[in-house]
């Protein structure tokens, strides 16, 4: 069924399409498998990289039911997404420092008849303007999302950054140092701007999830030897021309990324599994050993993957990407 032919005040579409709880529970292991995808592209998310990524998870998740998993750098969540459908996930904790990324997934799961409402409502208004009226419509939203960080309505914020979102160059979430949004329009004809079944089934997965406006280390406070912790941190450049970490107003340079290669450590010696990606430095340099020496006491492992963040197509092309691991017994 085409959303846009229902009239915006009307539930009748939301109330059809909410999984009942037998349809829910189809399968009786995997009860959230609803085919929720990530909301939000997301710079760095890795949807294309599951197949890669799958083989190498521990296989804790399939022998035990009582896994608690945690991702500190939540972004797009394709990690999440996919495994809560795949295996018997009891909790999860989603974390990022991006209050607005945050506010999103809690509006997703406490309010998602409002926010489909008003993203239907913003979505059928922008498809109707010709390219100078979206080009001013978009800057208009652009300018009220900076303007009212604190001040807005949580749907009505989570709605506009969804917008964005969907309409801004190449899907890229990036902000300046003063944290504003900061991304031009993007030349789409169509955007696809209301996702309602996707909303639905991410709004069904979301509930296992617990989700904070908090720094990576706290998962150092709740992780324990039944949990398993996914990062996936802003990436460090592979050179000097390729930077991009701008998800927040806070940077995460060489030292950030020591940091958290010593809370990698940590999580080992309570018995907690733990996965990392990061970018390859020998894309660029060969010589280049940060990561490599950085964990040279846990498992590494090189996977190919597509730069997709650059403004010249022609300059998105296959690069190696790093995956550390502190257990041997893997899922593949």
């Amino acid at each position: 069924m085409n959303l846009e032919t229902q009239p915006p005040d009307s539930l009748l579409f939301y109330k059809e399409h909410i999984p009942t709880p037998i349809s829910q529970v189809e399968d009786l292991f995997i009860p959230y498998a609803v085919g929720a995808k990530p909301v939000l592209k997301w710079a760095g998310g890795k949807s294309a990289l599951m197949g890669q990524l799958i083989p190498l998870l521990p296989d804790d998740l399939i022998c035990s039911s009582r896994v608690t998993y945690f991702e500190p750098f939540a972004g797009g969540g394709a990690m999440f997404f996919t495994i809560s459908q795949m295996f018997d996930i009891q909790k999860a904790f989603l974390f990022d420092i991006n209050a607005d990324l945050i506010l999103t997934y809690r509006v997703i799961q406490e309010n998602i008849h409002d926010l489909i409402t008003e993203l239907y409502a913003t979505s059928k208004r922008y498809l109707n303007l010709n390219d100078e009226q979206r080009a001013r419509f978009y800057y208009e939203q652009r300018k009220e999302f900076n303007e009212n960080r604190t001040s807005q309505n949580s749907v009505t914020r989570a709605a506009q950054l969804i917008f964005l979102n969907k309409t801004c160059f190449n899907g890229l979430y990036r902000v300046n140092s003063r944290g504003e949004f900061n991304t031009p329009i993007g030349a789409y004809v169509a955007p696809k701007i209301l996702d309602a079944e996707n909303l639905l089934a991410a709004h069904r997965v979301l509930q296992i999830a617990e989700i904070a406006c908090t720094n990576y280390t706290e998962v150092l406070k709740l992780a324990d030897s039944n949990s398993f912790v996914y990062f996936d941190p802003p990436y460090r450049p592979l050179n000097a021309t390729s930077n991009f970490n701008s998800y927040a107003a806070e940077t995460f340079d060489d030292t950030s990324q020591m940091a958290l290669a010593q809370v990698f450590t940590n999580l080992d010696a309570k018995g907690t599994k733990v996965m990392l990606s990061n970018s390859d430095p020998k894309n660029h340099d060969p010589a280049d050993n940060f990561f490599d020496n950085l964990y040279a006491n846990f498992n590494i492992h090189r996977i190919h993957a597509k730069r997709m963040i650059n403004s010249n197509a022609s300059k998105r092309g296959e690069i190696r990407e790093m995956v550390i691991t502190n257990y041997n017994n893997y899922h593949g």
